[in-house]
This record gives C-alpha cells, sequence and structure tokens, in this order.
C-alpha cells in the first residue's frame, strides 16, 4: 500500500505534463493554422497575383516580397501539409488584412480569382488598346497586336486587320487577370454579337450600312463631337455626303492618317497626305474605323437625323457646338469666322 502510495504523484505530474504537452501543441496548432498571419499594414485588402507557371518557390518569393506573411515560417509548414506545393493556381487573388495562414491557403488553392475591371475608353489605335490590356492583365501588349494584325485570326472574328478593334466595343468588363490574348479575343466577340442584336443589325440594313460600316462612320462622329445631341445631325451630315457619293472631308481622318493627335487645326499641306484615311483625296468611308466610338455614337449613327445639311463647321465660341449648312456659300462664311477664331487665339497648328 505504501509503494502505491508513492506512485499516485508520478500519475498526477505524469497526467499533468501530458496536458501541458497536449494544451502547448494545441496552441502551437493555432499559431500555425488558424491565428491572423497576413498583415497588410493598415490596409483592409491588396490583390496578390501569381503569373502562369509559377512554382511554390516562386509563391514564396512573391509573398516575401510582398511583406504581408507575419511569420512565413508557419505558412510555409501549414502550405506542405495541406500540399498545397502540388497545387499552384496562378491568377489574381484579393486577400484581406488578418487572414490565416488556412484561409489565404485555401484560397490560393481554389483558384477563385477576384476580377479584374478592364474599362476601353478614348482608344484611338491599336497599340493605345494593346497598351491599356496588357496594363490591366497579365497578358503583354505584343500578344494583343499580333492577334488584331492577323489576317487569319480577324476573318474568323468576322472583321479584318483593320477593323478588327471594333470588336472592343467601349465598356467595362469583368475579366480574370490570367485572360489570355485569344481568350479576351473571343470574350470580345461575344460581346459584340450581343450588341449588335437583331434590332440594330437590322436598322443598319436599313441604312445601307454593315455593322462594320456603321462603326466606322461612327468613329468619325465621335471625333466631330463630344455633344451628344448633335452626333445624330452630324452623322446625317455623313450620310446626305455617302448618298451623293461626295467626299466626306472629314478633319478627324486626316489626324488619324497622319498620326498626329495633337493637332488642332488641318492646314491645305495636311490635306495632301495620299492615304486611305484621308477622306479629302478618297470618297466613302475610310477602311477602317479611327477610334472607339462608344455605343451611344454607333446608336446616333443609326438613329441619324434627316435633313439636307452637307456641310458643319466648328462655332467661333469654341464651345465644341457647330454650325450646319446647306451650300458651299455658307459653309464658307461659317468656316471663315472659325478660322478668324482660331488665328485670334494664337492656333495656328
Amino acid at each position: 500500500m505504501k509503494q502505491a502510495g508513492r506512485i499516485y504523484p508520478y500519475i498526477f505530474f505524469a497526467a499533468i505534463l501530458i496536458i501541458a504537452v497536449a494544451i502547448s501543441g494545441g496552441i502551437l496548432f493555432y499559431l500555425h493554422v488558424f491565428a491572423p498571419n497576413v498583415d497588410l499594414g493598415g490596409k483592409e485588402s491588396t490583390h496578390l497575383y501569381i503569373p502562369g507557371g509559377s512554382n511554390y518557390d516562386d509563391v514564396l518569393e512573391i509573398l516575401d516580397e510582398s511583406g504581408m506573411l507575419r511569420n512565413p515560417d508557419r505558412f510555409h509548414r501549414v502550405a506542405l501539409r495541406k500540399n498545397y506545393h502540388n497545387r499552384i493556381m496562378p491568377g489574381c487573388y484579393l486577400i484581406q488584412d488578418g487572414m490565416s495562414n488556412n484561409c489565404l491557403i485555401n484560397l490560393l488553392r481554389s483558384g477563385e480569382q477576384d476580377a479584374v475591371h478592364l474599362t476601353f475608353t478614348n482608344i484611338r489605335t491599336k497599340e493605345q488598346l494593346a497598351g491599356v490590356i496588357s496594363a490591366r492583365l497579365e497578358t503583354d501588349s505584343l500578344s494583343i497586336l499580333q492577334l488584331l494584325n492577323d489576317p487569319e485570326t480577324m476573318t474568323r472574328a468576322g472583321m479584318d486587320t483593320l477593323t478588327g478593334i471594333l470588336l472592343f466595343i467601349p465598356n467595362t468588363y469583368q475579366v480574370y487577370w490570367n485572360t489570355t490574348a485569344i481568350e479576351l479575343l473571343r470574350r470580345m466577340q461575344r460581346e459584340y454579337e450581343v450588341f449588335w442584336n437583331e434590332e440594330r443589325q437590322k436598322r443598319a440594313a436599313e441604312i445601307g450600312l454593315s455593322p462594320r460600316e456603321t462603326g466606322i462612320l461612327a468613329s468619325i462622329v465621335a471625333s466631330e463631337t463630344s455633344i451628344r445631341d448633335e452626333m445624330a445631325r452630324i452623322a446625317g451630315v455623313y450620310m446626305n455626303r455617302l448618298e451623293r457619293n461626295i467626299p466626306l472631308q472629314a478633319d478627324p481622318t486626316v489626324i488619324f492618317a497622319i498620326g498626329d493627335f495633337e493637332i488642332r487645326r488641318v492646314l491645305n499641306h495636311h490635306l495632301d497626305i495620299d492615304s486611305p484615311y484621308n477622306t479629302y483625296l478618297y470618297a466613302g468611308l475610310p477602311p477602317g474605323p479611327i477610334n472607339l466610338p462608344d455605343p451611344y455614337v454607333v446608336d446616333a449613327v443609326l438613329g441619324y437625323e434627316e435633313h439636307d445639311y452637307l456641310y458643319f463647321s466648328a462655332k467661333p465660341d469654341f464651345s465644341g457646338r457647330h454650325v450646319f449648312a446647306r451650300t458651299y456659300a455658307e459653309h464658307l462664311a461659317n468656316a471663315r469666322r472659325y478660322r478668324q477664331a482660331l488665328n485670334q487665339m494664337n492656333i495656328y497648328r
């Protein structure tokens, strides 16, 4: 009995030790797995970008450079236990401040990306468009340009290398950061087909234009004015000229042909440039758009105002509005007043 009495304290202390070890193990487990390990330095959230082709070491380097992990070693241990090193999913992920290793790794393993908002506005050239896209997505501008300049790809998309840019209807789109160039092009083709529904196609046919031709004319109208209530009237002027086979004589097409978008005043020597975009030399529409027109400009062309104006000139008050004329004599008088206003403002280029 005495021996048994001596054993009880040892059992008690052993039990205490086991409990202590279990508690400390539980604490360590909590710290590694469930305790907050993401510190964004006061920000609520940020984005983590994992490029295509990344391996586990690349991800560790990206996380190290971001400085978001309080304890990288704990992340590494949990990542290995959850087999994340064999399930790297490239993309753009929304990281929240205070995330645990478990939450962070589950997110990165899931491939559930945060969509990127891709906006096209005020685009003039394919090069500019490619630059805007590459600034928001992983794909590079060269990949976009190669598609837009590839005749076979553009033919499959129902366009050519001069009109393919029209597929990118100005709007804001939600896409994944690692969307490839060809995937984006296919997405834009679907958006284009949705925009050019049966009603718009029917209206284009009624006014004697194809969707591509409508987009080209809309790009000219968009360059002539930013005032919406004038767009249908300006479109009507150009439709009158097209019907009479009168050259459009649109200054913005000459500026596009020159490639100098800082020009504020088109002079006589500019009109001599031999380009299919020079609508002073060549009748009809140019072979492609001179910008990406907004949808409301396309609709203004489809619903152009029917009138008998053949000319328009900017008002000399620099309001951005225009004065319209039926005869060349009227137009010359209007144009002369605008030129005088430019001279008074010392605008010679």
